[in-house]
């Protein structure tokens, strides 16, 4: 009986040891996949204004306007100071506003335009784009249905890297000004580690948008 209590713990312990060793593995896997994607982008991401250069459209990725306790969505506001900072310095002409708008209730790119209308934006430098369901459909639907030459991207600067990795892949040229970062942001960074390395694995699955639907040209503003 003692004989045998011994050799069971003896590959218990062998179990939790090849457990933590996989673990730590796959962790410092994901944590290797997360770091690469932000040095491979980083060229294109840009945090002052005064670097940036003038693209004629910017692309407002859309997100939730209010959080579950019902307080305005700190990532929501400061994209959309960061559009309005890119149209006032004269860095982009027009925006396109891309998102979610999976509900007559819920409808992210109605949404920021109502908002920007009343930040002082005028209506003809806002267009948007209501099959934004993902990162992925904003990136590839502003490159090949609204046909943008060239653009960029307004986000949080760890979502801006993902966007960014999915453009440089399908040959996109886009840059992404980066939006304020909420100071507690801890729990969304975690998931964009996951979120990125499902972005990868839909790369190289060939996965594409919900929706790509027939060309809509935009009209292409000069630099005003």
């Amino acid at each position: 009986m003692t004989a045998l209590s011994f050799w069971q713990r003896f590959h218990l312990k062998k179990m939790i040891r090849l457990i933590c060793g996989v673990g730590g593995l796959l962790l410092l896997t994901c944590i290797t996949i997360d770091q690469s994607i932000s040095f491979y982008v980083r060229e294109r991401v840009f945090e002052h204004i005064e670097q940036l250069p003038y693209r004629p459209y910017a692309i407002v990725l859309g997100t939730s306007k209010y959080i579950a306790t019902g307080k305005t969505n700190d990532y929501y506001s400061h994209r959309l100071v960061a559009a309005k900072m890119l149209i006032d310095n004269q860095k982009v002409s027009a925006l396109l506003l891309s998102g979610d708008n999976r509900t007559l209730q819920y409808n992210e790119p109605r949404t920021m335009f109502r908002d920007l209308r009343q930040m002082g934006i005028s209506e003809d430098r806002l267009f948007q784009d209501f099959a934004g369901f993902r990162t992925l459909d904003s990136v590839i639907r502003a490159d090949k249905v609204f046909q943008l030459p060239a653009y960029t991207i307004i986000s949080q600067k760890f979502h801006c890297e993902r966007a960014l990795l999915i453009a440089k892949y399908h040959n996109i040229d886009a840059i992404c000004f980066t939006a304020k970062q909420p100071e507690v942001y801890f729990g969304t960074r975690i998931r964009e580690i996951f979120a990125r390395i499902k972005a990868l694995f839909d790369l190289i699955l060939g996965i594409q948008p919900y929706f790509l639907g027939e060309p809509e040209p935009l009209p292409l503003p000069e630099n005003q």
